[in-house]
């Protein structure tokens, strides 16, 4: 996992930026409802996308001193240090709990407890929006380059902490139900065929550390024969799903 404390500074502005968090804020309010007064967003970083939630009145938790720090700047008095699994609110305190790029993160353990624990604090007839399927999202956004990552990383994921299908499951047994779906696009997260290759031969995708030298190799070499090697292709598309609490 990240140093997210070393990442902090420049976090946002190689994760997207502003156009990336807009459209993840506008995709909660989407399915966030009106009458949610109280929202916390747990795992909220730099609190980008947590200070342009449409509520009342939003929180913001985070375990890296860097990252709250610099969410505290953006909401201030309204940051707090906290670990997703031991989540420092109260039983049935908040309307809303927010979670953005958080469960793909966690092993099974720590993605359970985390949903275990936003199903804790929220309060009766509330509602729990989360992510799924993130790291998926740049293989099946169509395109030549997704065409040829996809299948060989196929090989070399294990089942991901954050499927649509574990997701709902594990919320199910809390007694959230599904209440609602939408999607937004990582803007300027689409990569190029030298920048796939680039990332794929330095490892710094988690499932090329799985695979064979030889692998990544063929992987690459298909890569460098695509056209317009340095046209980014399109950008990953995030699923949102909401959940709400009997």
């Amino acid at each position: 996992m990240l140093n997210y404390d070393a990442e902090a500074s420049t976090y946002d502005r190689t994760r997207g930026g502003d156009a990336r968090a807009a459209s993840a804020a506008a995709a909660i309010t989407r399915l966030l409802p009106s009458r949610a007064t109280l929202v916390a967003d747990l795992a909220c970083g730099t609190g980008i996308v947590t200070a342009r939630v449409a509520a009342p009145r939003v929180v913001g938790i985070d375990l890296s001193h860097g990252m709250a720090r610099l969410a505290a700047a953006r909401l201030p008095g309204r940051i707090a240090l906290g670990d997703v699994t031991a989540v420092p609110l109260a039983d049935g305190s908040v309307d809303a709990v927010v979670m953005i790029w958080l469960l793909h993160l966690l092993d099974h353990t720590a993605s359970a407890r985390a949903l275990s624990e936003a199903a804790r604090v929220l309060r009766p007839g509330g509602t729990l929006l989360t992510t799924v399927d993130k790291d998926a999202a740049y293989y099946v956004t169509p395109s030549d380059v997704a065409d040829l990552i996809a299948p060989v990383r196929a090989r070399h994921v294990p089942p991901p902490s954050d499927a649509h299908d574990r997701v709902t499951d594990l919320a199910t047994a809390l007694g959230l139900s599904p209440a609602g779906r939408t999607t937004f696009p990582g803007d300027g997260q689409g990569h190029s065929p030298r920048g796939w290759a680039e990332l794929i031969l330095t490892r710094r995708l988690p499932w090329t550390k799985r695979a064979d030298p030889g692998t990544l190799t063929a992987l690459t070499t298909g890569l460098h024969t695509l056209p317009d090697q340095d046209r980014p292709r399109p950008d990953p598309v995030y699923p949102l799903v909401s959940f709400t609490k009997g």
